[in-house]
C-alpha cells in the first residue's frame, strides 16, 4: 500500500491502528497539559502548553482567544504535538508525538457539540486536526529503542535499535 499524501482525522487512524491509537490516547489522557509546536511568522518554532481532547473521532485543540499559538495556526496550520512525559524518567506508555495540520472550527454544529461536551471558558479558538504522522518511541526489554511510525495510507512501521 502506498502512503496517501492526504492527511486523515483521528477516526481514520483509530480504524487503521486501533491498538496504537488507544496507546496514544492513554498517553495523552495521563496528563492535562501537553506541548504544541507551531511556526511563528518568521518560520522559527514556538512551543506552548495546550490541552487536547479526543471526541467524536477527532483530535481537538482548544486555545484562549488571541493566543499566539492560535494566531500561528491560523497563518500556518502545521503543528507537532507531544504528550506530556510526566515526572521522572519512566514515561509509561512511551513518548507519543502527533504531527499534522490544525483547521480552525468557526461557530457551528461542531463547535456547539464540543462546548456541550467540554464546557470550555468562553470565548476560545477551536481547531480540529488532520494527521500526517503519529510516532511512539519506547524502550523494549531494557535493550531496544523502538519507534512506531504511522502515516496516512500506510501500515505502522516499527523500527528497533540497540
Amino acid at each position: 500500500m502506498t502512503p496517501s499524501s492526504a492527511p486523515e482525522n483521528w477516526s481514520v487512524f483509530t480504524e487503521a491502528e486501533p491498538e496504537f491509537a488507544k496507546t496514544a490516547e492513554d498517553r495523552f489522557g495521563a496528563f492535562t497539559h501537553h506541548v504544541l509546536a507551531t511556526l511563528r511568522k518568521d518560520g522559527s518554532p514556538r512551543t506552548s502548553g495546550v490541552e487536547v481532547r479526543f471526541l467524536a473521532g477527532e483530535l481537538w485543540l482548544g486555545m484562549m482567544p488571541g493566543s499566539l499559538k492560535a494566531l500561528d495556526l491560523r497563518r500556518d496550520p502545521r503543528f507537532c504535538l507531544q504528550a506530556n512525559p510526566g515526572e521522572g524518567t519512566g514515561m509509561g506508555g512511551g513518548d507519543v508525538r502527533i504531527a499534522g495540520r490544525a483547521i480552525e472550527v468557526a461557530d457551528g454544529e461542531a463547535k456547539a457539540a464540543y462546548v456541550k461536551e467540554v464546557e470550555p471558558p468562553q470565548p476560545f479558538h477551536l481547531f480540529r486536526t488532520e494527521l500526517t504522522e503519529v510516532v511512539r518511541t519506547y524502550v523494549e526489554d531494557d535493550t531496544y529503542l523502538v519507534a512506531q511510525v504511522w502515516r496516512p495510507g500506510a501500515p505502522v512501521r516499527t523500527l528497533r535499535r540497540t
